[in-house]
């Protein structure tokens, strides 16, 4: 059965030990003078620190669009976003409630501060479409690394667009994704166009790359 083209960015799933994701994220926000492109700022989309506007006045660190390339460090994934700073710092819900359509941040620069949810965790895997660019990866792509694949999400989409990269596996400390395996389920093929693949953060803020094989 042909895999189904519907890139949604990276999808946390578990753990490293195995235990199943549990929801945590992290508060995080998107500053208003900073300029979005590729469509937005889409949940499922990678984010690095914001090193030029560095925080809010709440004291929250700012973060962006992510630069895909190897040496280019990543903090996480945004999981919420909203323009309501959420009920005591805890979570929830991240909404607009200027514009309840709004699950995502617009491009361009804003009128206020966007608020996320992001993934951190460096011991967090994600499940990630494969853009097949050129040939699928194949079975030594299972133990190799690789950059993800920034895109602008159809018109009337607004997940993220990212995938990864197929023309990047290789073993480099510094690429940004590694591959752990296909995924397990009847609605993937591994190996053929478009398959779905798990991976973690390798060239993450808070942990290390290492080499792939």
């Amino acid at each position: 059965m042909a895999n189904l083209n519907a890139p949604s960015g990276l999808a946390p799933v578990m753990y490293r030990n195995g235990a199943m994701w549990n929801g945590q994220a992290r508060l995080y926000a998107i500053s208003a003078s900073l300029s979005v492109a590729n469509g937005g700022m889409f949940i499922g989309d990678l984010v690095s620190i914001d090193s030029t506007n560095y925080a809010s006045t709440q004291g929250i660190p700012y973060v962006k669009q992510v630069t895909a390339g190897a040496g280019n460090a990543i903090r996480g994934v945004i999981v919420g976003i909203g323009t309501s700073l959420p009920s005591s710092y805890q979570g929830g819900p991240y909404i607009n409630p200027s514009d309840l359509t709004k699950t995502y941040r617009p491009s361009g620069t804003a009128s206020t501060d966007y608020i996320v949810a992001v993934v951190d965790d460096p011991n967090v895997i994600f499940e990630i479409q494969e853009d097949t660019t050129s040939t699928p990866g194949q079975a030594a792509a299972m133990s190799k690394n690789a950059t993800p694949s920034l895109g602008t999400p159809a018109t009337g989409v607004y997940v993220s667009a990212t995938q990864l990269n197929s023309n990047t596996y290789a073993a480099g400390a510094t690429l940004q994704l590694k591959v752990l395996q296909a995924v397990q389920r009847p609605d993937n093929t591994p190996f053929a166009a478009y398959q779905r693949l798990l991976v973690t953060i390798n060239n993450h803020d808070f942990s290390a790359g290492t080499a792939g094989y």
